[in-house]
């Protein structure tokens, strides 16, 4: 049965099992989605937050994604970590960019580095119910506290401060969000951080990260979106994504893209020395096999085994694995994230496979395929009810 078949299969159940009208539980899911609010402890940091320009809100600039002159300043994020004495120096980074994929590698991923027993920070956007969903820490990957994140901004406040008012106000939202973040990944000894960029990857806020610090790139997917942002054409999108390459650094590649798109991608990571890995190679075989639940939960059977040639010749074979993020993108980006954990091995990070594993399967994000457990249909009013749950 081909995963398709599988899928239709799992979407005719949930149909069957429908008992609550779609428009009571639309009405139930938005009464309790607007009575959400941030901690009142983050109060004075959302407020601050709120006076800069914040572009997720009101658009983003035609060509603002472009290595060009119509693209955001980045040198004024450089100035801002440079008052803050640029902490994004002190751990190592993999830097994440693409259309599609880039949150669910960035959770496969950190969870795989949790799973061995690293210190990870992840820095995701955008957030579902408060803005500390970005911001995860530690071995277990919670999101940071709300009193934790107050005290770091009250500490960090007159730099800021200090800085915006250089930069005439022109620090944005985002730039000061991920400015906090960096800071505190250092702040908690931090060993590895998994970063998604915002939008694009050249002239990203998160494109401070420089050769020395970056321990990777990946690139999930090139897809037509925020076409006037970054440039007008497929082309371009590519382009101002393989901005985060650096130096002598692996890039992975998720894919599968179009032969131009690719090109580009490799045509960059030769001009930089970079090894490229593909999640996409012909010697790389991935499968859904069927579906089963674990302590309630519906989870995929996936077979993941990896035969990496060319820059890099790491190899893995993972069968029966019980993904708990549902569909065959879900497949893909598991796979783009175990290739970015075999380059990290080669790097000298140490992660087995029974902690690839381990993580896989432990990765969860909220709104991505989600099947709600039977407490959690009860919590909206549907009790009985088969609820998925997707924010696309």
């Amino acid at each position: 049965m081909n995963n398709l078949s599988i899928l239709c299969r799992l979407t005719r159940s949930i149909q069957r099992n429908m008992l609550c009208s779609v428009a009571g539980l639309v009405h139930n899911t938005r009464h309790a989605f607007s009575t959400l609010r941030e901690d009142p402890e983050l109060d004075e940091m959302m407020e601050f937050l709120d006076s800069l320009k914040n572009f997720e809100k009101s658009g983003v600039p035609k060509g603002a994604g472009t290595d060009s002159e119509d693209g955001f300043d980045l040198g004024r994020m450089r100035r801002l970590m440079g008052l803050m004495g640029n902490p994004q120096s002190r751990f190592k980074t993999v830097h994440i960019a693409g259309t599609k994929g880039k949150g669910s590698t960035a959770a496969f991923l950190s969870s795989i580095l949790r799973a061995e027993g690293y210190s990870v920070g992840c820095y995701t956007s955008p957030h579902i119910q408060t803005i500390r969903e970005r911001i995860t820490l530690g071995k277990w990957g919670e999101p940071v506290s709300a009193k934790a994140l107050n005290h770091h901004f009250n500490t960090r406040r007159e730099v800021i401060e200090r800085a915006v008012k250089l930069e005439n106000g022109c620090l944005s939202h985002f730039e000061v969000f991920t400015a906090i973040a960096f800071s505190l990944f250092a702040e908690e000894n931090t060993e590895i951080a998994v970063v998604e960029a915002g939008l694009g990857g050249a002239r990203d806020a998160t494109n401070v990260i420089s050769g020395p610090d970056l321990a990777i790139s990946i690139i999930t997917t090139v897809g037509e979106e925020h076409l006037d942002a970054l440039g007008g054409s497929l082309e371009s999108i590519a382009v101002a994504k393989s901005g985060i390459v650096k130096n002598g650094r692996p890039l992975v590649i998720g894919g599968p893209l179009v032969p131009s798109i690719e090109y580009i991608l490799r045509r960059k990571a030769s001009s930089m020395s970079s090894p490229v890995v593909s999640a996409s190679d012909p010697g790389n075989r991935s499968a859904l096999k069927g579906f089963c639940e674990v302590t309630g939960i519906p989870r995929q059977l996936c077979d993941i085994v990896l035969q990496i040639e060319k820059d890099y010749d790491p190899s893995i074979e993972l069968l029966g694995v019980k993904l708990r993020m549902l569909g065959a993108h879900q497949l893909q980006n598991a796979v783009t994230a175990t290739c970015a954990a075999l380059c990290l091995n080669k790097q000298g990070w140490s992660l087995s496979s029974g902690a690839i594993r381990t993580g896989l399967e432990s990765a969860f994000l909220q709104g991505r395929t989600q099947i709600l457990s039977s407490e959690e249909a009860n919590l909206l009013g549907v009790s009985g009810a088969t609820v998925l749950l997707d924010g696309g």
